[in-house]
């Protein structure tokens, strides 16, 4: 079977989910951790070398402070509790998006595991933390000026290239998106230009290992042209 060598997953549903169980929206994030860590196994185990996982994004911010500041604590348990299957499985750990913003407790866990990973080969897993695409491109837009007004780099050496190398991820292959929503919401917009997409209806939390294998299969079934003729 043809594998995506860059997996990414909107993860969507977690606060339906706990609706629907008359549980509180914290305690649907806490399932959804626990699905992270499923699928990062998962992935893994299938041979998938690059996992971007969309965790927070910058209209995120605009939550209740209560949500937000929970959502924060477990994602710095998640990092507490993942860092030795992380470090003995060769997983690499990246981060992308705006993580100045991160409380400290939160940026100086995940900058530690990021560093203790950097040596990993085996797989990456990139959280998308405090990130939005078109924030992206636009920081992107701004360094590239900064070259150009350093003198480092001609108008005319412009393209996509060199704006693809001011983003902070490379290309997806596949994107996932959980809870039957249909759009990208401010996820990988340049980088999902060929990708394939998976929608779903599982919500989140019941997004497990089976469900990522029907989504590589129904990839490996696609022919991607890359707006060639097939």
């Amino acid at each position: 079977m043809s594998l995506p060598e860059h997996v990414a997953i909107i993860m969507d549903g977690n606060g339906r989910w706990a609706e629907r169980r008359g549980l509180s929206r914290l305690e649907g994030h806490r399932r959804g951790a626990d699905s992270v860590r499923t699928i990062t196994r998962a992935a893994r185990a299938l041979g998938i070398k690059r996992l971007t996982l969309y965790a927070f994004s910058e209209q995120n911010w605009g939550r209740p402070v209560l949500e937000v500041n929970g959502l924060m604590h477990l994602l710095k348990d998640y990092l507490l509790n993942e860092r030795e299957e992380i470090l003995t499985n060769g997983i690499r750990l990246e981060a992308i998006g705006r993580l100045e913003r991160l409380p400290d407790m939160v940026r100086e866990t995940l900058d530690e595991l990021r560093a203790a990973s950097s040596h990993n080969t085996d797989m990456v897993l990139c959280l998308a933390l405090s990130y939005g695409a078109r924030e992206e491109m636009t920081y992107a837009v701004q360094r590239i000026a900064e070259r150009v007004r350093r003198g480092d780099l001609n108008p005319d050496q412009i393209d996509e290239h060199v704006l693809a190398s001011e983003l902070d991820t490379v290309d997806a292959d596949l994107i996932i998106r959980t809870s039957g929503e249909q759009r990208l919401s401010n996820f990988l917009l340049w980088q999902s230009a060929y990708a394939e997409f998976y929608f779903t209806d599982a919500l989140w939390p019941d997004f497990g290992k089976a469900e990522l294998q029907e989504a590589l299969a129904v990839y490996a079934r696609r022919n991607r042209r890359f707006g060639l003729v097939a």
